[in-house]
């Protein structure tokens, strides 16, 4: 055996368990931190006559950072973004889709339509705060610049709006059929 060999197998492989560690805080999956401490053991066994009495652990630590940022750029690159592990508690959940189901699709559909319905029934002075603000999202003085009004005006006009909206609403709710039990 080389003594470039047994040098290294006595100050790097002690590490190998923290090498591990740190690559799988840094990786997504274990599968990828062990890719990782695989090319990252490799680049250190490759240049090992570069360590000249400096910490090992570190040097070797730092080496896994630097295939993880190069894996990453990699990856970038490619533009593919692995899917996450069912059991992963991070991202687990991106495998649930989040697009809504035709039921829910078209109680929204019909809520939108109600509400649309209902602000339409509001007086215009009422009508056009209420969409300047919530729709539009302006502030108090840009709507009283558009509508010409004080902005005491405004103010009063949208709570009042709101509070018709509201109670068109509930009216409406209220109004529904319901299931039979």
């Amino acid at each position: 055996m080389n003594s470039s060999r047994v040098s290294f197998e006595t100050q790097v492989l002690p590490h190998l368990d923290a090498t591990y560690r740190f690559a799988r805080w840094l990786a997504r999956s274990p599968e990828d931190a062990q890719d990782l401490v695989q090319e990252a053991m490799l680049r250190a066994y490759r240049g090992f006559d570069a360590l000249r009495g400096s910490d090992a652990k570190a040097w070797l630590l730092t080496i896994v950072r630097n295939c993880h940022a190069t894996a990453l750029k990699q990856q970038r690159r490619r533009a593919q973004v692995p899917l996450p592990e069912e059991h992963d508690a991070l991202d687990g959940q991106a495998l649930i889709s989040k697009a809504l189901g035709p039921q829910e699709e078209s109680i929204r559909r019909d809520q939108t339509l109600t509400l649309e319905r209902l602000i339409e029934r509001l007086p215009e002075d009422y009508r056009e705060v209420l969409i300047l603000r919530e729709i539009e999202d302006m502030d108090y003085r840009a709507i009283a610049e558009i509508t010409q009004v004080p902005l005491g005006t405004v103010m009063s006009r949208l709570a009042r709006a709101r509070s018709a909206l509201r109670q068109q609403w509930l009216r409406h709710v209220e109004g529904e059929p319901r299931a039979v039990r």
